[in-house]
């Protein structure tokens, strides 16, 4: 009985002696990264941070284990036989942990839904209906990221994509949602309220610019031999087009779907009966896989009839 007791009161002490101080899980991960493409630049870029900060980890690591880890040779780095062997080592002890994590939230993860949208799509359509959607699935944990980059299924936790381009995404499921137009809007307050009547007098009037929306295509449909504007503002993100265009900045050339709230509003007016068809769809893109999950049909349930009922409504600005 007193062996006993003596052996469940150590247990601590010698949970404590089979747990050594360990390298900090920053330094390992910049470590496995580097020794895998022996390149400390491959490394910064798939951690997404600096050639330095790597460098650096690995340096604190060398420093903390007493011996180093590569070869430098000028700007070419290369394993040494223990840095090898410890790479590997490394390597498989980070797998299991997250192997390890995954299995944790496996449960948890079939309650949150993901969805990566444009963050103009995000900002004008989709942040003021998803209340509704929320509203009829208050089991799920509903994160929206915005981001203009294109999503890797593969490595990033996001289970629908919404995006504007061609649909030619191999190997994701693809579902055609909308069409859109472009047309010119200002503030109805722009220029002192003296709106241009006809086309051709938007020469010589400040046209603001969006990246990747050229005004020459709408300008051959309205008639107009006019350049490619060169001067104004240029801003990269369609919502921040059409706040500007509202804030009486300039007149913007913007899609009919992120001006719709902002027409029905006041803040801005159209210009003109002439549009162009925009030249990229909007799809819902995921991965086959993860179509079949509960939480991406309910989404796509509630889906795809608002965006049905949006394309009855936005008929009138085409």
């Amino acid at each position: 009985m007193t062996q006993a007791k003596r052996t469940v009161t150590e247990l601590p002490r010698a949970w404590h002696r089979e747990m050594p101080r360990l390298p900090v899980l920053t330094a390992l991960r910049a470590f496995e990264a580097a020794a895998r493409h022996e390149s400390f630049s491959r490394a910064a870029t798939e951690l997404f941070v600096t050639h330095g900060a790597v460098s650096h980890q690995v340096r604190s690591l060398e420093e903390e284990l007493g011996q180093p880890l590569f070869a430098r040779k000028g700007k070419r780095v290369s394993l040494t036989p223990a840095g090898r062997l410890y790479a590997e080592q490394v390597r498989d002890a980070l797998l299991q942990i997250a192997n390890a994590t995954r299995a944790l939230q496996a449960n948890s993860r079939e309650k949150r839904l993901t969805i990566s949208t444009m963050p103009s799509f995000a900002a004008r359509w989709l942040t003021p209906r998803i209340g509704s959607f929320i509203e009829q699935h208050p089991e799920l944990e509903v994160e929206l990221m915005s981001s203009n980059t294109l999503v890797d299924f593969a490595r990033d936790e996001v289970d629908v994509a919404l995006r504007m381009g061609t649909g030619d995404y191999p190997g994701l499921y693809v579902e055609r949602l909308m069409e859109d137009v472009f047309f010119p809007v200002c503030s109805p307050d722009f220029n002192g309220g003296r709106l241009p009547a006809r086309p051709e007098e938007l020469a010589g009037l400040p046209l603001l610019r969006g990246e990747g929306d050229p005004w020459r295509p709408w300008f051959e449909a309205a008639g107009l031999d006019l350049p490619e504007p060169r001067r104004g503002l240029m801003l990269e993100d369609s919502s921040l087009l059409l706040q500007a265009a509202a804030a009486g900045q300039g007149i913007a050339l913007i899609r009919s779907s992120l001006a719709y709230n902002d027409l029905l509003a006041g803040r801005v007016v159209r210009l003109f009966d002439v549009s162009i068809p925009c030249p990229w769809l909007l799809y819902f893109v995921c991965l086959p896989a993860t179509l079949e999950s509960a939480r991406v049909q309910a989404f796509r349930d509630w889906l795809l009839p608002e965006i049905e009922a949006f394309r009855v409504t936005l008929s009138k600005w085409s």
